[in-house]
């Protein structure tokens, strides 16, 4: 049953991510051409990073069997936060509305939210879609998979938001500078 709660979660995200891809581009009348091929690299760490620490986990040797607990409450963690993450990026990205792109673009008329998820986080759905993967890791419970699943997407994700603040930067000047002063990256209060 876990297994299965599992395999539904994963098909869930995937099915949301490809929506977002598909639907929620930029279109003909957004400034483009400021992506630095981020999207494209996000793509491609995420699924490699989801593989292999699947790969990985079901590995048994001894090298990378380094289980995290032999506690069952790791794998209803680690789902409860696939989930929450799932979730929580499908609730962020509605509160976004019309200026969620999947590629970095000013839309027309573009305003800096700076309520709800916004007034504490600058990027709170990258937030949620890291948090995935450490459900992701944690359901896996195998440290060497947590590793793959979390750090390598996490400087992806880096990489995208230095992309995407500077768009943001070019296009609002000081009130985006005073709006980053006030807020976290990914992690409230802290990071």
């Amino acid at each position: 049953m876990i297994q299965i709660i599992f395999l539904v979660l994963m098909f869930c995200w995937l099915l949301t991510e490809v929506f977002y891809k598909q639907k929620l581009a930029s279109n003909e009348t957004d400034k483009k051409g400021k992506d630095k091929s981020s999207l494209t690299i996000l793509w491609i760490i995420i699924i490699s990073s989801i593989t292999l620490s699947n790969f990985i986990a079901n590995i048994h040797f001894d090298t990378f069997s380094v289980a995290i607990t032999d506690k069952i409450w790791i794998v209803y963690l680690g789902l409860l936060l696939i989930f929450a993450g799932i979730f929580g990026r499908l609730i962020i990205i509605k509160s976004l509305g019309k200026y969620f792109t999947v590629d970095v673009t000013i839309r027309k008329e573009h305003k800096i939210k700076k309520d709800g998820f916004y007034s504490v986080l600058r990027h709170p759905s990258y937030s949620a879609s890291l948090l995935t993967f450490l459900g992701l890791g944690l359901y896996l419970n195998n440290w060497v998979s947590l590793a793959v699943a979390v750090i390598p997407p996490f400087l992806a994700f880096s990489y995208r938001i230095s992309v995407e603040e500077k768009a943001l930067i070019e296009q609002f000047g000081q009130e985006y500078l005073d709006y980053k002063k006030h807020t976290k990256k990914l992690i409230p209060y802290i990071y």
